[in-house]
């Protein structure tokens, strides 16, 4: 299935390679780093790319391309999701998924791909597993290892590597049982002139955070659960349960997992919950232009919204701006055209407004079209889909876990024309 694994910075660097059934050169990512020439952003790269010989598979994380190749036809999506398990457990591993992580652990990215492909096909993707397999690198752990030149291998198979529950070890002790749920959802809305809300959908995600003793079977019920679309699981959940009751079965991971991901698509569930009023405008004759906008909460349930962030790509013709910001500060860069407005905390009843002049290069032509706005928020204990979680049941252990659950709304491709 999967020969070869070549993970590429996003300056084009190769920084690490891993080959399974037969060495691949490096050569064929020249095809891959075309592409990635050609798209404007990382995430603008095509995922599957064919070449004369081999089909390339890709997925970006944390400023990294990860790039498999393959030679015969593979369902790209199995690919890719194993691309994107191997970046959430390096992440897990190191605390970060990064170029310099990866190559101060080398040895041990080495070690975690080989568990995870055998002869190219996925084996063991589970973080419980793979922890019991290879343990995670500490201080101490990497001085024992350097004196007697050992190795973070395990000396014994995982006990749940042959479980009709892989995902969770047996024996799991804890003097604090505690079970924490995080309702992220990120809203994808483009805003037109007038403000009209053109195309908005909501991507959310449930991660778990699992500390019990024993092999305890959890039940998660919502309130409103028919409002999501398209939901994917853990392989933890009994989906048929999910099916008939709408409900979350499942015995637990332990540690940190993603439980599941779900849409929403229907635009009449999705609340915006700021506005942008804009005024930017650029004169016929002369060299100026005007710049105004004035950002607030709307359909917040008297949340705050904090983490406000506005990002304009101006056109090239701009030389410099003046403005003067009620609140926040910002920066033009005069090389890249680009405005950031860094409000942070929306504080009512105070209007949030950026507003001066635009200098344009003498002789320029007016610009055709106005830049779009870009807007990053973030208000914590909302979530727009007004998705709820009713209760957790535990079943099969006695004691009574500590329960918790916290909802998160940020902005995901969120975008104002002007």
């Amino acid at each position: 299935m999967i020969h070869s694994l070549f993970l590429i910075s996003c300056g084009g660097d190769i920084f690490l390679e891993k080959h399974w059934k037969s060495a691949v050169s490096r050569s064929v990512c020249d095809y891959f780093l075309e592409a990635q020439d050609r798209a404007g952003q990382p995430d603008d790269v095509a995922p599957v790319l064919a070449t004369p010989h081999h089909y390339l598979v890709s997925a970006h994380r944390c400023g990294i391309f990860f790039v498999a190749v393959i030679q015969s036809e593979v369902s790209p999506l199995f690919v890719i999701e194993f691309l994107h398990r191997v970046a959430e457990t390096l992440q897990d591993y190191f605390g970060e998924c990064s170029e310099a992580s990866i190559k101060d652990n080398v040895v041990i990215v080495y070690e975690l791909l080989e568990e995870m492909l055998d002869n190219g096909f996925p084996l063991a993707t589970e973080s419980n597993i793979l922890k019991e397999l290879i343990k995670p690198p500490t201080i101490l752990r990497s001085v024992v290892n350097s004196i007697t030149g050992s190795s973070n291998v395990g000396d014994q198979l995982p006990t749940g590597q042959l479980s009709n529950i892989p995902w969770r070890r047996a024996g799991v002790k804890y003097t604090n049982n505690e079970a924490y749920f995080d309702v992220t959802e990120e809203i994808d809305a483009i805003i037109d002139k007038s403000g009209s809300t053109v195309f908005a959908e909501i991507q959310g995600v449930i991660d778990a955070c699992i500390k019990l003793t024993g092999m305890p079977d959890l039940t998660l019920s919502f309130m409103n659960p028919r409002l999501l679309d398209d939901v994917s699981f853990h392989p933890c959940v009994r989906f048929k349960r999910w099916e008939t009751e709408r409900v979350l079965s499942f015995i637990p991971p332990d540690g940190n997992f993603r439980l599941m991901s779900y849409h929403v698509s229907s635009q009449n569930l999705v609340a915006i919950p700021v506005y942008v009023k804009h005024n930017i405008s650029f004169s016929n004759k002369g060299s100026t232009g005007r710049f105004d906008i004035t950002i607030g909460p709307k359909q917040t349930m008297g949340k705050v919204v904090e983490s406000v962030l506005v990002i304009v790509h101006m056109p090239k013709g701009v030389l410099n701006m003046t403005l003067t910001a009620t609140q926040g500060n910002y920066t033009f860069d005069p090389v890249t055209k680009v405005l950031m407005w860094d409000i942070g905390k929306i504080i009512l009843p105070k209007l949030q407004t950026l507003k001066g002049l635009i200098n344009l290069q003498s002789g320029a032509p007016k610009p055709e079209e106005n830049p779009t706005l870009n807007v990053q928020f973030q208000i914590q204990q909302l979530v727009v889909s007004g998705l709820k979680v009713n209760r957790l049941d535990m079943y099969g252990e006695r004691y009574k876990p500590f329960k918790g659950v916290k909802y998160v709304t940020k902005a995901g491709t969120f975008q104002v024309r002007t």
